[in-house]
């Protein structure tokens, strides 16, 4: 399944892999450029400055608002482009940082392992599996360091869980629920009409690989994940980091059964996503459920005073998390804390701690990974299968019945319908990358 990249855009900017890295020793500063400029690239890129002699020195974006603000904040002498190409033939860029909307992760991913750069890319890892399996690929083909920014992979309390639950500390786990509630009731998104792009946009380059359509201002910025073309709504959002944890805590890698019921039962805006979606994962030795909701912001009550819950608004609401039903005990995990609740006369004693919020730790591991070369907590195949697991959530929706996975192929069993589902036709002249694999 590797992808293959195009010789014209190799030829014309003269970067390969050879000729574009740069050995960075123990103590050398590593060089970060920042494709995708909005609010979470920015966000993010401070902490990646702050972690152990980095620094921004190019960023890269379609929209110049975004770009100038980005080029402000990295400092006078860093430069900016509308294309992020231009960035990736720059020899004093060690990684990148992928903060674009999903629709491109993996094509900037792979041309940016082929051009010798490691790469830090925002979850979810990919709009597609088979771009997901592509960037594993260009990563190991080139022997790139690529850090998903699933945050959770370097919060030691989620460690402290995996080895209470798989210790069997709590006793069998047979079930587990995770969650993801937002109230946007009654506007939603809203509604807007398709318009002129506005000054110092780039368009066309924005859509990219996804199908040509008017400027609506509901696509960009924000608002994008609610359309199919970019994102994969509240569970690839929200949903894909709860689900990368479960595995983790669990010991699992991938379901072997997915069935969903989803879509718009409330909200009357302009999102493509479902408003709800429950989905039901088989593994070996236990069931998960997860739900997406977005016309109710509880979640689950029941939380301790005093304990902080990622988004929570109320004093007992915890609008997203993980439940973990042993026979012993349940503990409710969340990014900023976790609780236990134990069974009647069980051993298990009633606890609950906050934590910090785990993005800083994460971006550390990225920077040291990048200087010892060492696989970094949320490695490529960790996001890529993390990833995953959101997305045949909403395949699974979409066809409207159970589906059988083989996680070893990547495919479904019977169902070309659903395996049609794991791959797109990358629109022209912006399908830079080739995917491959047979989809039928």
């Amino acid at each position: 399944m590797a992808p293959m990249l195009r010789r014209s855009f190799l030829q014309a900017s003269g970067v390969t892999a050879l000729s574009a890295a740069r050995a960075i020793g123990a103590n050398d500063r590593v060089n970060l450029a920042l494709i995708g400029c909005g609010g979470r690239g920015r966000f993010v890129a401070r902490t990646l400055r702050d972690a152990n002699n980095a620094a921004y020195i190019a960023c890269a974006d379609v929209w110049e608002g975004n770009r100038e603000l980005a080029r402000q904040w990295a400092g006078a002498d860093a430069k900016a482009f509308g294309d992020f190409r231009r960035v990736l033939e720059m020899k004093d860029v060690d990684a990148v940082h992928i903060a674009t909307p999903d629709h491109w992760h993996a094509s900037i991913a792979v041309l940016a392992c082929a051009a010798g750069k490691d790469v830090y890319v925002e979850k979810p890892t990919s709009l597609t599996v088979r771009e997901g399996r592509a960037m594993v690929d260009a990563a190991r083909r080139h022997n790139r360091i690529v850090q998903v920014g699933t945050q959770h992979r370097s919060a030691p309390h989620f460690r402290k869980i995996a080895q209470m639950i798989q210790g069997g500390e709590i006793g069998p786990v047979k079930f587990v629920r995770v969650w993801n509630y937002s109230n946007q009731w009654p506007n939603g998104i809203g509604h807007k009409p398709d318009e002129d792009a506005p000054a110092g946009l780039d368009w066309d380059m924005y859509l990219g690989p996804s199908p040509k359509v008017p400027y609506n201002r509901l696509r960009f910025l924000s608002t994008f994940r609610y359309f199919w073309d970019y994102s994969g709504g509240y569970i690839t959002d929200f949903g894909n980091h709860r689900l990368d944890t479960m595995q983790e805590i669990m010991g699992a890698t991938a379901p072997k059964t997915i069935s969903a019921t989803g879509g718009k039962y409330l909200l009357t805006d302009d999102r493509e996503t479902p408003d709800f979606l429950t989905v039901t994962y088989e593994y070996d030795g236990f069931v998960c459920t997860y739900e997406g909701c977005n016309w109710n912001g509880y979640g689950m009550g029941g939380r301790t005073p005093g304990q902080r819950y990622y988004n929570a608004r109320g004093q007992w609401d915890q609008p997203n998390g993980i439940a973990f039903y042993g026979t012993r005990a349940t503990v409710f995990a969340e990014r900023i804390g976790w609780e236990t609740y134990p069974e009647p006369n069980s051993p298990v004693k009633r606890f609950f701690e906050n934590v910090e919020e785990p993005t800083r730790a994460h971006t550390v591991d990225f920077i040291d990974a990048v200087r010892s070369r060492r696989l970094p907590n949320a490695d490529i195949e960790i996001g890529h299968r993390g990833t995953t697991v959101a997305l045949l959530g909403n395949i699974a929706m979409k066809v409207g019945r159970k589906l059988h996975w083989d996680a070893r192929n990547e495919t479904f069993h019977d169902a070309p319908d659903a395996n049609a589902m794991l791959t797109r036709t990358l629109r022209k002249p912006w399908d830079l990358i080739k995917l491959s694999g047979n989809t039928a």
